[in-house]
């Protein structure tokens, strides 16, 4: 449970700032998480007990600006209190931290392997995920998993997650009609979970595999059928 010296007034989310109010610098902060958002809500349909923030602020002080992740989910919250959803992430309401954290590296240096590091290590925040597509030389995907309160380097990707039951990593493919390295949930065998368009692809598919199949079959019948009138058989 998330413990924090607090003033004696907590305010609610409606009396907080949801965010930093700064703006994604590329498309890739916003598109990245909504498309991990997006499977985790096929895989886990029916699930209330996790919840996947994106650019929200998580406060662990009301007197203090909040942390604002491109992406991060928590396990064990309730997925939404009322119709209007989450203004933002209080921790003295949640008293669960995350236990992933997503950073796509801004074009401009924005303490994702610094400060940012520093802070969701304090806040107890189990995987740090950060994802950096301008990286040549380097890794463009770190994983963070913190061991006695110190984050550790993975050096697996996919990298399987116990404590959540899914893997995360990146690959090239499809979405959005554009062909690029994109990041996903992966099982425990390291094959990646579909994205909602590519369920649907595939249910397309089978569809009219399906329909083929039965035309193929009433050709066949009807061959048959022929076949036994000339040899003076009724098929009926």
């Amino acid at each position: 449970m998330y413990q924090y010296q607090l003033p004696r007034y907590l305010p609610t989310a409606d009396e907080l700032p949801n965010s930093d109010d700064t703006p994604v610098d590329n498309e890739l902060q916003e598109i990245i998480p909504s498309l991990l958002k997006s499977i985790l809500r096929m895989l886990w349909k029916g699930r209330m007990d996790w919840f996947f923030g994106i650019d929200m602020g998580i406060y662990t002080d009301p007197e203090q600006p909040p942390i604002v992740p491109d992406g991060f989910l928590s396990l064990g919250v309730e997925r939404s209190f009322d119709e209007n959803l989450r203004l933002s992430y209080l921790l003295w309401e949640e008293e669960v931290p995350p236990i992933l954290v997503l950073e796509v590296a801004s074009t401009k240096p924005g303490g994702e392997y610094t400060t940012k590091l520093d802070k969701y290590a304090e806040l107890g925040v189990l995987y740090y995920v950060i994802y950096n597509p301008k990286r040549r030389r380097k890794p463009r995907l770190e994983i963070y998993k913190l061991i006695q309160g110190k984050y550790e380097l993975a050096t697996t990707n996919p990298l399987w997650m116990p404590e959540i039951g899914l893997g995360i990593g990146a690959e090239c493919a499809e979405y959005d009609d554009l062909t690029r390295e994109w990041l996903y949930w992966y099982d425990e065998k390291d094959r990646r979970y579909p994205t909602p368009y590519e369920q649907i692809e595939r249910a397309d598919r089978q569809t009219e595999l399906e329909r083929q199949r039965a035309d193929d079959a009433e050709i066949r019948a009807q061959k048959l059928a022929a076949k036994l009138r000339t040899l003076g058989i009724d098929p009926d």
